[in-house]
């Protein structure tokens, strides 16, 4: 009997240098960011963050490659790699970590075999101004 599975999106999206997003960002592909993402990022796919590259908010994704900034938590199902320029501020949740030499992060880890992919809360700094009250 054949195995029924979601087709697999092989395009990278690419946020480059200079360019600033606000909101949420969905993908099924891989994606690099190099400029600004002020909201939660989500995807099936792997996440680099270039050294430019700095997302404050939530990341969801299957690998990642950190020589960025993350301001807010980290989920990754299976390898988060750190790089020498990287630094974290917030939870960190992966099955495999590897840190480099230099890597910085301000936070808690989290490895373990069952990494959810729960739905991500808030980005920084986006609250609703009427709940704050």
């Amino acid at each position: 009997m054949a195995k029924l599975t979601e087709p697999e999106n092989n395009a990278i999206n690419l946020i480059g240098a200079g360019t600033d997003i606000k909101g949420d960002v969905e993908s099924t592909g891989d994606i690099r960011i190099d400029g600004t993402l002020k909201g939660n990022l989500k995807t099936k796919g792997k996440v680099v963050i270039g050294t430019t590259g700095l997302i404050k908010g939530e990341v969801h994704c299957k690998n990642s490659d950190v020589e960025g900034k993350i301001e807010g938590k980290i989920n990754v199902q299976e390898l988060l790699s750190l790089k020498t320029t990287s630094v974290i501020l917030g939870d960190i949740s992966a099955k495999r970590l590897a840190i480099e030499p230099g890597a910085k992060f301000t936070g808690n880890c989290n490895m373990s075999s069952e990494v959810s992919f729960n739905e991500p809360g808030p980005a920084a700094g986006t609250e609703d101004p009427k709940k704050l009250k």
